[in-house]
């Protein structure tokens, strides 16, 4: 079987492919710094022509202050064309390696962006290089590696929507939920709201002001009352601040809004209940700014059938692949709102992403990358 060929040949280069994990972890590419990620980018297209050789087409965007975009397509021996979505940032500051370094511990790797996603990004290449290695026909391989999905994806959305459109599946190397792939995600609202008030001192003149902290204070119940666990959707205020000091009315106070959506149909029930805040006192004024950053990943025909195509190959090599809903979002969320093919969390095993627990399990390295392999070979052609 094509699958477990792969991955025998994955366990046999599990020192190889460790080693790379080793190299992409040790270059630091924090999402927010614009240095850390070209230089990373840099190494990383050096490790790809080192593994892959030089692509048949290959582009980079400027990403502006974020990072940039690297597309390249590998020519397959197979019809169609496969994009492996991935990105490189991670959420950790340059320096975290001094306090995390990359360390292995039994079948537990730990490492600053070992887990989301710079193993995924090694088990595509792998899963490539393997093919060809074994002669296994493969469609053409087009890997998109973009350098701000942790901070929204502003600067790769476009590239990422086209590019998904050019192909026949797009497979996201982030990784999976407890040896599940990641087949329904929410969308993400991501608002500001802002109370202005009328600064006065609190002691001598406390009724010639109206304080935007209290005003705001009591606007948060009308805020997270917009939510509907029933309907998916759910709201956290995670940050509050305001006023200027303890004897000082405060003029302006402004509070962060996460919200989490299942349906779309949530979406303008959501902008219309933020776009009513308002406050009896008129001089209070409530500014409502920023909007929707992805929409909901809802699996239709095409996204099913490719996933019914993973649990085939995963029946290869033995397991029982399951699919799962999760809150957390990712660049899929576009393809799936285009109804384009998608399939999400197929990157590394592991756990306790964005937190120091951060780790990979080396040891379902060699499955994952004959899973991606063997779906690479199944959709030849298609």
């Amino acid at each position: 079987m094509v699958s477990r060929a792969l991955a025998d040949a994955a366990r046999r280069r599990q020192e190889d492919v460790l080693g790379d994990l080793r190299r992409l972890v040790e270059s630091e590419t924090p999402s927010g710094d614009k240095a850390a990620l070209d230089a990373g980018l840099a190494d990383l297209e050096v490790w790809l022509g080192e593994r892959l050789g030089e692509p048949a087409a290959r582009v980079r965007y400027d990403g502006g202050a974020r990072g940039d975009v690297l597309d390249v397509t590998y020519r397959g021996t197979a019809p169609g064309t496969v994009l492996l979505l991935c990105h490189y940032d991670t959420v950790w500051p340059v320096g975290t390696l001094a306090e995390m370094p990359f360390a292995v511990d039994g079948d537990r790797i730990t490492g600053p962006g070992c887990l989301d996603m710079k193993l995924g990004i090694v088990h595509g290449v792998w899963a490539l290089r393997l093919l060809r290695e074994l002669g296994i026909a493969h469609p053409s391989v087009r890997f998109v590696l973009t350098g701000d999905e942790e901070i929204g994806s502003r600067a790769s959305q476009h590239h990422i929507e086209r590019a998904c459109a050019e192909v026949a599946a797009t497979l996201v190397l982030e990784p999976g939920r407890d040896g599940m792939v990641k087949v329904r995600r929410k969308g993400m609202g991501l608002f500001d709201v802002t109370a202005h008030g009328l600064e006065a001192h609190a002691g001598l003149d406390p009724f010639a002001g109206a304080s935007a902290v209290h005003a705001l204070a009591e606007l948060v119940p009308r805020i997270t009352g917009l939510a509907d666990p029933e309907r998916g959707t759910t709201i956290n205020v995670g940050l509050f601040s305001g006023g200027t000091g303890r004897n000082v009315i405060a003029g302006r106070a402004s509070c962060e809004v996460d919200v989490r959506i299942q349906d779309p149909a949530e979406m303008p029930r959501i902008d219309a209940g933020l776009a009513a805040l308002g406050h009896a006192d008129e001089r209070i004024r409530i500014e409502v700014s920023g909007g929707w950053n992805r929409p909901p990943m809802n699996p239709g025909p095409p996204s099913e059938a490719l996933f019914a195509s993973a649990r085939e190959v995963a029946r290869e090599l033995g397991m029982d692949l399951a699919g799962t809903s999760v809150g957390g979002v990712s660049d899929a969320n576009f393809v799936s709102a285009l109804g384009f093919p998608v399939l999400d969390g197929l990157g590394a095993v592991g756990a306790g992403p964005h937190s120091r627990d951060e780790h990979v399990v080396p040891s379902a390295s060699p499955g994952q990358i004959g899973l991606v392999g063997g779906l690479l070979h199944r959709l030849a052609g298609n």
